[in-house]
């Protein structure tokens, strides 16, 4: 029995029930850590993956536990820089940023690199400054894989960009692999052609049809992660992909809600600077990175996958092409989704002010 000052007392069932009610009431430290999903998020510093770390940073079902920068497509300093900036701009300057040290073998298009320094100039960032310093994105990673096994909380690795980092650690401290729970990644093309001649900035010698560029800027160390690792992967390749269009429709919402949210005006100004190029540049934008990053959050609006065995074309003609082979990789590939419902989260999601 317990007696209140008040000389009331309570029998122990009511006051489970009251400390139940607190619980529910002011919420449980404890709890929502066990319910996030601890995620490292690496990316090339591409326009649609700076608004997917838009997007990380709206969902209370992500706990972020780093950012790691390939100089991929892009260009190193000045995506640390942008990256730094959304980070002050959202406030998680407390989230570890790191500069990869990954080298690719097909590199990027310049024209496509560059975008990364307009990104880092548009209006919504102009008060804040660049990245203090860059430290080693593969340090980064051991240190975040080796905290996840200490801690017993593997993560999910979120990564829309070339695979190389991952390598680059795992082939040297294969254990770590204990620390990563899933793979999320956005790369490669199953059943549509590939994307390395849209637009036609490489010579048609080199852009075979079957690549997509995250492969193609790699293809040994993607074929690595393939062949040498036991997690599971959840693949988004430009099968679904292509139908994630920047729709005016979209654009249009996100304009509207700008003027009163500040995440929705930062998002807008970013994919202007898609909207800006020629009709034909245009064509080949799609939201790669933001549908893929969406799957953390809202697994239900994804409606058709197949587990498929796939291996990597590392040489030759068709290197970057990922094709099916039943000694392959099994691999969750993801096909389709429901557009209204992708379309109607991000744009709430994007509500922030």
């Amino acid at each position: 029995m317990n007696s209140l000052k008040t000389g009331v007392t309570l029998k122990p069932t009511i006051i489970s029930v009251l400390l139940i009610l607190t619980v529910v009431l002011i919420g449980s430290p404890v709890m929502a850590g066990q319910t996030e999903k601890p995620v490292i998020y690496i990316h090339d510093g591409a326009i649609d993956e700076y608004v997917s770390y838009l997007m990380l940073s709206t969902m209370e079902e992500v706990d972020l536990k780093g950012v790691i920068i390939v100089n991929a497509d892009c260009i190193d300093i000045p995506a640390v820089n942008t990256q730094w900036k959304f980070q002050q701009f959202t406030g998680q300057t407390d989230v570890p940023l790191a500069l990869s040290r990954a080298r690719g073998w097909n590199p990027f298009p310049w024209s496509f690199r560059e975008q990364s320094i307009e990104q880092g100039e548009i209006d919504a960032l102009k008060d804040y400054g660049p990245s203090p310093d860059y430290p080693s994105g593969e340090k980064l990673l051991r240190k975040l894989l080796t905290e996840a096994i200490d801690e017993k909380r593997p993560v999910t690795l979120l990564v829309n960009c070339p695979l190389t980092p991952l390598y680059m650690v795992l082939s040297e401290h294969p254990e770590l692999e204990a620390g990563i729970k899933k793979l999320v990644w956005m790369g490669g093309a199953i059943d549509v052609p590939g994307n390395l001649g849209s637009p036609p900035v490489i010579p048609k010698q080199v852009a075979n049809d079957r690549a997509e560029w995250n492969v193609f800027w790699d293809p040994s160390s993607t074929a690595w992660v393939f062949e040498n690792t036991s997690f599971p992967i959840v693949e988004f390749p430009l099968d679904i992909t292509d139908s994630a269009q920047i729709t005016e429709k979209f654009l249009s919402g996100l304009k509207n809600q700008g003027k009163s949210y500040k995440y929705s005006e930062l998002a807008y100004e970013s994919y202007s600077i898609i909207t800006s190029l020629t009709k034909a540049d245009q064509s080949s934008y799609e939201m790669w990175d933001v549908l893929t990053t969406t799957y953390l959050a809202r697994p239900d609006i994804y409606t058709k996958s197949s587990e498929l065995n796939l291996s990597v074309v590392t040489t030759g003609k068709l290197q970057g092409a990922l094709q099916k082979d039943p000694d392959g990789r099994e691999v969750k590939v993801m096909f389709e989704f429901d557009r209204d419902p992708y379309y109607d989260y991000v744009l709430k999601q994007l509500k922030r002010s």
